[in-house]
């Protein structure tokens, strides 16, 4: 392993591209390859400095704050093009001058960090160097597929951040679960808690002292021994319809976290070599005309084969 260097002590002032950004996702995108972990241990050091005070992750950012970043110093893998992610952003699923949405596949991370160094946003901000502004609005579980939607303005970020908190985003997923599931249509509404394992995996259970967390389910067909439901987020939690599907005993075929970890070995050899979740759809309102905006990505491949390897 090389070492990377980013270079002496700098600093950099903001411009109106990152006005009311966080200082840790400004640094993320300023030192490209660098670990969130490395940019969290220099803010908590005090090495980075805005307008010469220390600062905490979550600052916000104003144009001509001074940012001063220090020296950093990380192992580089091998390869750190990205390449092994392909082009992501290649065949966008939709794509203007506000907005982006791609079709992440199952396995991408959606950012570095927890001993991933590159993810979906960094891949693609490779990809478009020339694109001033890239920013996620929302964030997928690295085994999930689907629809992942991007701003491409601060303007259209805080616009449909908006539309979440207001409940006013409507995202949909397919998931196939473990076991006949009965009810044509269930709202589910079970708090959550985060927690941490060892290794700091983080981990979610349901806990009466949680977040409140809600989800619709709503039945779409049986198989041999499985069930295919959509999942309709009414809040937007970390690993929500994971947890939600697991406690109320239809885990997610595949859940390597969640699941029954002795059916995922069957289900493995049988070709399924993934958790089946899929983000299908998000509709919002376009953060500049107001139109109703609905994204779709199909039901991937290799999930369309496995749900006919066992029709029953």
């Amino acid at each position: 392993m090389n070492e990377l260097s980013k270079g002496s002590v700098s600093w950099v002032e903001v411009d109106e591209s990152a006005e009311g950004q966080r200082i840790d996702n400004f640094l993320a995108k300023t030192l490209k390859g660098v670990p969130r972990s490395h940019i969290y241990r220099i803010l908590r050091s005090g090495e980075v400095r805005v307008n010469s005070g220390r600062v905490s992750a979550t600052h916000r950012l104003k144009p001509g704050d001074q940012v001063r970043i220090p020296p950093v110093w990380v192992a580089a893998p091998a390869t750190q093009s990205g390449g092994g992610l392909g082009r992501l952003g290649a065949n966008p699923l939709y794509e203007d001058e506000w907005l982006l949405a791609i079709d992440k596949p199952a396995g991408v991370a959606v950012h570095g960090g927890s001993g991933i160094s590159f993810g979906a946003i960094e891949q693609l901000r490779e990809e478009r160097s020339n694109q001033p502004f890239l920013e996620l609005i929302h964030r997928l579980d690295r085994e999930t597929s689907g629809v992942l939607l991007l701003a491409k303005r601060r303007r259209a970020l805080t616009n449909v951040h908006a539309q979440l908190r207001c409940g006013q985003v409507d995202k949909r997923y397919h998931a196939l679960v473990l076991g006949d599931w009965k009810k044509p249509r269930q709202t589910v509404r079970l708090p959550l808690r985060k927690y941490v394992i060892g290794g700091g995996e983080r981990r979610v259970t349901v806990d009466g002292q949680g977040a409140a967390a809600i989800t619709v389910f709503k039945l779409l067909g049986h198989y041999d021994g499985y069930s295919l439901i959509e999942a309709e987020l009414k809040t937007g939690r970390t690993h929500q319809i994971r947890v939600h599907l697991s406690h109320l005993g239809f885990p997610i075929a595949g859940d390597d976290k969640y699941g029954k970890f002795d059916i995922n070995k069957t289900l493995e050899k049988g070709g399924l070599k993934r958790m089946f979740l899929h983000a299908l759809s998000v509709t919002l309102k376009h953060p500049a005309t107001g139109e109703l905006l609905r994204i779709e990505a199909p039901l991937p491949g290799e999930l369309v084969r496995f749900l006919g390897s066992i029709h029953g």
